[in-house]
């Protein structure tokens, strides 16, 4: 089978970026020359596209995930997608998006089932949650403040 082709058959399954379809023809043991000649005919017919690719990652991740700009962010780039291109989409992504609200979503379904913060432990806990999710501790701080306002 032809790089061409096998890359063909890993984007019918989902999208990858550039990054990841070059590792993954070279591991299934695609020379070098093939691969880079499929992955210019992928990109010259638009089958592969890495703003296409971070700007789909971005929303699934916030829209579904609830994730946070900081892991997206982290993520795209683990994807193999550059710093540039993972920033417009992030942009692109959170620019209209309200954070505050985002972090209360996750904040509501981890306290859920009547859970509280009553100790500094819990508090704890929570912040380190949300911080592996992506926020920033700025963020994190003020959503906790709301969170214990709500409960007075």
């Amino acid at each position: 089978m032809s790089g061409y082709t096998d890359a063909l058959r890993l984007l019918a399954r989902r999208e990858l970026s550039v990054s990841q379809v070059r590792s993954r023809l070279l591991d299934r043991d695609h020379s070098p020359e093939a691969t880079d000649a499929a992955l210019t005919r992928l990109l010259e017919t638009g089958a592969l596209d890495d703003r296409r690719v971070a700007r789909a990652y971005a929303r699934t991740a916030v829209s579904i995930k609830g994730r946070g700009r900081l892991r997206v962010t982290r993520e795209l780039e683990a994807m193999g997608i550059a710093r540039e291109v993972a920033a417009e989409a992030i942009a692109e992504v959170f620019g209209d998006l309200d954070e505050d609200a985002l972090i209360d979503k996750a904040i509501r379904k981890k306290l859920r089932g009547g859970k509280t913060l009553a100790t500094m432990r819990e508090r704890a806990r929570l912040h380190a949650f949300l911080a592996r999710q992506g926020f920033t501790s700025a963020a994190i701080s003020a959503a906790l403040r709301r969170v214990a306002a709500d409960d007075d």
